[in-house]
Order: structure tokens, then C-alpha cells, then sequence
């Protein structure tokens, strides 16, 4: 890939290839912090470096750097980056591999004058072997040295030239003779390369499995967007849209871009990036979300926000980038990582020593206990036990509709104390209903009919909510002049008489009662006034219930009145309460609480921002504007599905509980297997087999979280 000194933008994502491991992603990025550049991310399961630089750094600096440690760099990422179909170069590579080794695994079973047991039979097929395994391994061996983070593949060239260097030296010392044969291992140089590079084929595939959910996530994203040209309305890709460019959005499209409504007017249902049940109304001036659905009307947005700025996208990075913050859990597996390739040389200097002075074991077996110690070892598993559940449990998550920002977050929700909730819009639907209606004069069901008659010309929720709860019980009517005064109500004439709905300021003149929320007038002589109550949500009662099941104490904070706080948590089994609490006491509360155990905190990330960015974890269930996004640590994007608190309870507790159990498998089998391998109950093949397949059992136990049934 040609570059001609382009300069790269301001936040970066490099594709680049041959990483196999955390300690090769740790070399990667203390490459990347050498040459200046800020907020390094590098993920080794997609393959992706991302991070913060300014326009002075070239691209031609950066891949060299990255290609002199053992890896390369495809280019910077392009979302719409054709998938290569067929065999990937690792699987070619390891089929060639397989083929020349499988013969070499015969000659054990032969007699010493069989044409396998040929010296040059032998290294004419281990030798090729021996090259692909110095070009695969050898490279990012050598490279992760110069860094000082020496990863696994240190170990397996270790292993494999061992062998082969020991081979070739004893064919040439002794040929012709018997003896040779003692010092013949060409196939146990050609297994370990082979059945390691079997392990990473096998790891690879399966770690792109835990990657799915950015795929399902950016299906989301229109593909194409409707703009005029010459006269005529053409569909122009989503990728060639650029700001202050004018779209054209009709009911039933995904709106492409961050923008403003310049024409037209609409309702739109933006459920799927703010989790708001009802469509909200906009007109000109108003601005619109990309990937949200134009229920009804037409409208022309001009773009503010394209591409990769739009509100989506950037939820989409935020995804990305929590799936490689690390929990402090990893924190232990990292230092472990760190030192565990030096550790593990030398085990296997001391067990070759030890093998062949103190016990008078001969060079050859000595030499092989060694190996097999080198070879057995995985810092690979420690490596993948972390990462690759987080990335599985961040990424189910996200398909459910909850955006949780990193392992760290998942880890302490899971080991939360304490749970906060405010009331509306949160613990209520934020939709209303009718609490009482009080008639003062004439009959209900002409109250109950000019009600529905005037209302159904408003869309104001509450107006919404009156039509719902009572037009079933309503005689159609149709009033005639009728006219809306924003914030002050409806106006309609009927049978010659003139009604209006609203609020006090109608009325003010007719009543001194102020604490009734709509107010009906019939040529100005007050008949009904209605008491509106915000609904409790349906599910709230099954999420109360789970947290208090599960030994979180929860609690309810608000700023309204104490009498209803009360009333809601009396209703849904919340025993402590908090209200007329302002967003300073608010503050001061979950500060209080953070201390004493991990606290989260579920808000409308709006009024609430203070206090979630305060809790050990904010949640907010609002609109993803930027200021949910920023205070919160978890963003439940469907409002109206508190239940989907539950869900991320349950994943934090078994991704959390995966790892623990990754982590145990990991230091297990590496305390259980070097043993074995210096005491000589293990050859060298079988460890390279065991090691091959120790990592892709982790990732194997990650993956089960993907279906798992969370309880």
C-alpha cells in the first residue's frame, strides 16, 4: 500500500496484522506512545490501533516503527472494508506446514534404515517448516525482544530452534552412524511450529466471534440518503454525504445525518438512539439524529454532522473503545504476562541443567524436558482471559441495547453495594394518566366528550394521554375554530358555546385552586378540572424486586415532593427515600454512599450528571445527547425497558465470573503442566499440543457468554 506522506486526522484507527497476543498488542502500543502519540488503544483480537495525534506525525513513520517489531500495517480503517472471502494467509501457512510434518511424524513408528528416518528426508521437509516458523514467529519474537514486553512466541522459536539447531548439529557430528539417530528431533521442531500455528488459526477464528455486535450495531447506519442534483432527488451513498450538504427525508427513512430541519415538518421516533417511547415532533430549526425514523412527514435537514461525528457513530467508537479499557481484575494477569516469558527460560536453563548434572540424564532427554518447558507454557491464556470476555460481555450488551463503557465498568457493577434511582422518567414512564377528574358543572360525559374533542388536536403528551385513557368511553364530537396556544391551552367552539382546556392561567380568573394540572372552561364558567399523575413503569416493580433479591440496597432520590417520592417507594418496596433533593444534595448523597460501597446511580443523565458522574457507576437511561454519553458509565438506549437494568446486572456478574474463571484455568494449567514437563512426563509435541489448545479453551468459555442464559 502506497502512501504519499498523507497526514493522518486527528483520532486515528490503523488495521494492522500478525498480532497474536496481549503481550504483542503491549508491544504495539509502547511503540506507538515512543513516537508521541496519545491515548493509545491496540486490541489484538480486531486487529485495530487506535489513537490521539497531531498533524506533524506521517503515517510512513508510524508503519515503519510498527513494521520493525514483526507487524504490518494494512492502513488507516475503512468501515466499508470488503471481508476476504477464503483461506486467510495464517491458514494457508499452517496447511503447508501440516503437510510437511505429517511425514516426518511416521519415522518414529519405523525401523532406523527406513527411508524416513533418512537425515536429509528429514530436514528436507522440516527445513521449509523451520522457515515459515522463523517468518511467523520469529519476526514478532524478535520484535516484542526490542520492546521489552517478550511475548509467547519467544518461547515457541525458542522450542523449535532448540530442536532443530540440536538436530542438525548431532546429524552432521555423527551421520552414517547409529548414533545419529539419538540425536534426531526434526519432527519435534516441525510439530511445535505446526500445532501452534494450528492453536492461532483456531484462536483467531474464534475470536472474531466475540466481535459480532459492532457489525449488528452498524447495521443500524442508513446506507444511503435521498439529495437533489440537477433538479432530480437521487439516492447519494452515506459515506459522500458532507457537511452543510441539504438531505431529503420522507416517512419511512432512517435519517443519514446529525443535523437541522431547514424544511418541512415531522415526527420522528427516536427510540432507537434515546430510548424515548413517543415520536417527538420537529419542525424547522429543530435538530434532527442520524439513524433515527421519520414516522410521518417530510422534511429537508441540512448536515451539521456526517460520517464518523454523527451521534451514532460515536456510540458505536464508545463500544469499541470500552472493549478495550481493562477491568482491575486484568491488572493481575497483566503483571503476570510481564514477567512470565523470562520466568519460564528460566525454568527450562535450570531444568536442562539440573536433568543432566544432577540426575544423569542424557543431553538429548535433558534437551527435550527443556523444551517441552518452553513450549507447554501459555502466557497466551492469561493474556486472552480478560479481553476476550469483556469484549463478548460489552458486546451482548450492546446487541440488548445497553452501551456499558469497558471491563472496568462491568467489573464494578458487578460488585455494587448500593443502587440510587430518581423518579421520573426513570422509575415513571414519563407518560401520564388520569388520577381524578373532578366535574364542578354539568354532567361527565359532556365533560369527558369536549375533552377528547379538544385534545385530539394537540400533541402535547398529556393531551396524548387524555385521548388514550378516555376515548373509548368518549361520543364523538367535532368542535369547529379550534386553535392551540402553546403552553396555555386549547380553544374550540361547539353548539354556540366556547370551550377552552388548559392549564391555571385559563382559570385564574375563575379559582384560586393552583394544584390541578388541567383546567376546562365553558364560556369562561370553570366545569372540570383533572389531576394528571405520572405512571410507574410496568417493569419497575420486576428490577425493585431483583436488586433487593440480590442483597443491593436500593434507594430512590429525587427533587420532588416528599409526599409522592414516598408514595413511589412505598408502591415498589424502596425502604430508603430522599426527595426535594437538589442536584448539590444530590451529590453530596451518592458521595456519601460511594464511600461506605460501590454506588450506581440511575438518572436522566441530564439534571442528574453531576451525581452520575459522582457514583462508582452512572446509568443513564435519557436521551444519548453528549451529556449522557460523558456522565454516564452505562447507557441503557431503550427508556422504556427499565428491565434491561437487570440484563446488565446479570452480564457484569457473569462476564466478571468468566473471567475469574479464564484466569483460574489459565494459572492452573500453566502450575499444573511446567512441572510435568520438566520431570520428562510430557514430549515436546504433546506440549505443543496442550499449549495449542490451552488458549482456545479460554476463549471457548468467553464465547459460551455469548448464548449463556444470564440468571
Amino acid at each position: 500500500m502506497e502512501h504519499n506522506h498523507t497526514h493522518i486526522n486527528t483520532t486515528t484507527t490503523l488495521e494492522i496484522e500478525g498480532m497474536t497476543c496481549a503481550n504483542c498488542a503491549n508491544g504495539v502500543k509502547k511503540q506507538l506512545e515512543k513516537k508521541g502519540l496519545k491515548n493509545v488503544n491496540v486490541n489484538f483480537a480486531t486487529g485495530e490501533a487506535r489513537f490521539e495525534t497531531d498533524e506533524n506525525i506521517i503515517f510512513e513513520e508510524i508503519s515503519s516503527a510498527i513494521d520493525k517489531i514483526g507487524y504490518k500495517v494494512l492502513g488507516e480503517k475503512k468501515e466499508n472494508r470488503p471481508t476476504l472471502k477464503g483461506l486467510s494467509k495464517l491458514e494457508k501457512t499452517f496447511i503447508l506446514s501440516a503437510v510437511l510434518t505429517a511425514p516426518l511424524l511416521l519415522h518414529m513408528f519405523l525401523p532406523n534404515d527406513s527411508f524416513f528416518n533418512n537425515p536429509w528426508f528429514q530436514l528436507a521437509l522440516s527445513l521449509p517448516v523451520f522457515i515459515i516458523g522463523l517468518s511467523y514467529f520469529g519476526k514478532s519474537a524478535w520484535g516484542s525482544l526490542k520492546t521489552g514486553v517478550p511475548n509467547m512466541d519467544v518461547l515457541i522459536m525458542m522450542g523449535a530452534s532448540a530442536a532443530f539447531i540440536y538436530s542438525l548439529v548431532g546429524t552432521i557430528m555423527y551421520l552414517g552412524t547409529e548414533q545419529m539417530h539419538e540425536y534426531m528431533f526434526f519432527e519435534t521442531a516441525a510439530t511445535i511450529i505446526t500445532l501452534v500455528m494450528l492453536g492461532n488459526v483456531l484462536e483467531h477464528r474464534s475470536v472474531k466471534q466475540t466481535t459480532t455486535a459492532i457489525k449488528e450495531l452498524e447495521s443500524i447506519k442508513p446506507s444511503f440518503a435521498k439529495m437533489e442534483v440537477n433538479g432530480e432527488i437521487v439516492d447519494v451513498p452515506y459515506d459522500n454525504i458532507m457537511p452543510f450538504d441539504t438531505v431529503i427525508v420522507n416517512t419511512g427513512d432512517k435519517i443519514p445525518v446529525d443535523g437541522i430541519i431547514t424544511s418541512g415538518s415531522a415526527s420522528i421516533d427516536e427510540s432507537m438512539i434515546s430510548g424515548e417511547s413517543l415520536p417527538v415532533e420537529k419542525e424547522v430549526d429543530d435538530k434532527v439524529i442520524s439513524g433515527t425514523i421519520l414516522n410521518s412527514g417530510n422534511i429537508k435537514v441540512k448536515a451539521q454532522k456526517v460520517g464518523s461525528q454523527t451521534t451514532l457513530s460515536q456510540i458505536i467508537e464508545m463500544v469499541k473503545d470500552a472493549q478495550q479499557k481493562k477491568p482491575s481484575i486484568q491488572k493481575l494477569g497483566d503483571k503476570v504476562s510481564a514477567i512470565f516469558v523470562p520466568v519460564v527460560v528460566g525454568i527450562s536453563i535450570i531444568t536442562f541443567l539440573v536433568s543432566y548434572f544432577a540426575f544423569d540424564i542424557s543431553a538429548s532427554s535433558a534437551l527435550m524436558r527443556s523444551i517441552a518447558v518452553l513450549v507447554i507454557s501459555c502466557p497466551c491464556a492469561m493474556g486472552l482471559a480478560t479481553p476476550t470476555a469483556v469484549m463478548v460481555g460489552i458486546g451482548r450488551a450492546a446487541k440488548n441495547g445497553i452501551l456499558i463503557k469497558g471491563g472496568n465498568t462491568l467489573e464494578k457493577f458487578a460488585n455494587t453495594k448500593n443502587i440510587v434511582f430518581d423518579k421520573t422518567g426513570t422509575l415513571t414512564t414519563g407518560k401520564f394518566k388520569i388520577k381524578k377528574l373532578n366535574i364542578i358543572d354539568g354532567d361527565k360525559q359532556t365533560v369527558i366528550n369536549t375533552l377528547v374533542g379538544l385534545e385530539k388536536h394537540s400533541s402535547h403528551p398529556i393531551a396524548q394521554s387524555i385521548i388514550s385513557e378516555l376515548a373509548d368511553s368518549a361520543s364523538k364530537i367535532e368542535l369547529n375554530n379550534v386553535k392551540e396556544d402553546k403552553g396555555i391551552g386549547l380553544i374550540g367552539e361547539y353548539d354556540g358555546d366556547v370551550y377552552k382546556a388548559g392549564s391555571y392561567s385559563i382559570a385564574k380568573k375563575l379559582t384560586n385552586e393552583q394544584n390541578h394540572n388541567i383546567y376546562l372552561t365553558k364560556n369562561d364558567v370553570l366545569i372540570a378540572t383533572i389531576d394528571i399523575e405520572d405512571d410507574i413503569k410496568s417493569d419497575a416493580h420486576q428490577v425493585i424486586d431483583y436488586f433487593n433479591k440480590s442483597g443491593v440496597e436500593t434507594i430512590l432520590l429525587s427533587g420532588d415532593k416528599k409526599a409522592k417520592t414516598e408514595a413511589v417507594a412505598k408502591e415498589l418496596g424502596i425502604k430508603t427515600v430522599y426527595s426535594e433533593q437538589m442536584p448539590d444534595s444530590k451529590l453530596n448523597m451518592i458521595e456519601s454512599l460511594s464511600n461506605k460501597g460501590l454506588t450506581a446511580m440511575v438518572g436522566d443523565g441530564i439534571n442528574d450528571a453531576p451525581a452520575l458522574a459522582q457514583a462508582s457507576v452512572g446509568i443513564s437511561l435519557s436521551k444519548a445527547t453528549q451529556a449522557a454519553i460523558h456522565s454516564a458509565e452505562i447507557v441503557l438506549l431503550k427508556q422504556d425497558k427499565l428491565e434491561s437494568l437487570i440484563t446488565a446486572k446479570q452480564l457484569s456478574n457473569h462476564t466478571l465470573k468468566t473471567i475469574k474463571q479464564n484466569l483460574f484455568w489459565a494459572f492452573a494449567y500453566n502450575v499444573v503442566a511446567i512441572p510435568f514437563a520438566a520431570m520428562g512426563f510430557l514430549s515436546p509435541m504433546i506440549a505443543a499440543f496442550a499449549m495449542a489448545f490451552s488458549d482456545t479453551i479460554v476463549i471457548g468459555n468467553s464465547i459460551r457468554l455469548k448464548s449463556k442464559k444470564l440468571s
